[in-house]
């Protein structure tokens, strides 16, 4: 069986907000898709244990800001489980680049190269894909298929069950997927995304991640130490 099918692997506070989510017949249908696709040797990714590691990283109670991405990295060794991020030792991707050239820029700090964003989801950073899965070189393969609605109530719930959280949205796809989000509650920043395509054109400059800290500090929180 595939992870889908194991909503015990959800950590318990996401299993208490969202669990019920596991039993609705868009997520028997994706659970479905997934051994089908699995069956016909297709590669998926990340690994099944990985599907779930932005909820398992960042329990429901500790997420402080929301970096929405759309799917999981598509080539060999780049997905685990956290939007923008790969594991230790795997060359960045574009995006993430360009993500790291900006912190630097804003918060004049040296990124060390290492795109592994785990100490982020530590610190209460939930980096969540609107889908959880991709077959390999098939880039939104997995789209469409039943994610978006489970990482969409994940959303819903934050909003409504938490205040003062940063909700960060770049690119057109994931600022409708906030489109939601109460700014009278929590704080919501946009901009471009940071793909090579569009960085150029309002990501470079934004200052999104001092303005994170700034309003975690007004909020008498700790701010993320961006630092890798």
């Amino acid at each position: 069986m595939v992870a889908t099918a194991k909503s015990g692997q959800l950590h318990a506070s996401w299993q208490a907000a969202i669990g019920h989510e596991f039993e609705k017949p868009y997520m028997q249908d994706l659970r479905a898709f997934l051994k089908q696709e699995k069956a016909a040797g297709k590669t998926i990714y990340p690994p099944s244990p990985l599907i779930f590691n932005a909820f398992n990283h960042t329990p429901f109670e500790q997420v402080r800001v929301v970096i929405i991405g759309q799917d999981p990295y598509h080539g060999p060794n780049q997905a685990h489980g956290l939007s923008f991020s790969v594991p230790e030792g795997i060359p960045l991707p574009p995006s993430l680049k360009n993500i790291f050239k900006e912190i630097e820029s804003d918060l004049d700090i040296k990124m060390s190269g290492s795109g592994d964003l785990s100490p982020w989801a530590a610190q209460g950073v939930l980096l969540l894909n609107a889908a959880l899965t991709v077959e390999q070189a098939n880039a939104g393969s997995h789209q469409k298929r039943g994610w978006e609605a489970f990482t969409d109530a994940a959303i819903t719930a934050l909003n409504a069950q938490r205040e003062g959280l940063v909700f960060v949205l770049w690119g057109s796809y994931a600022q409708k997927k906030g489109g939601a989000i109460n700014p009278s509650k929590h704080l919501v920043l946009k901009s471009v995304h940071p793909s090579p395509l569009s960085a150029h054109r309002g990501f470079f400059g934004n200052q999104q991640f001092s303005k994170i800290n700034n309003y975690l500090t007004q909020q008498g929180q700790t701010p993320i130490n961006w630092k890798l």
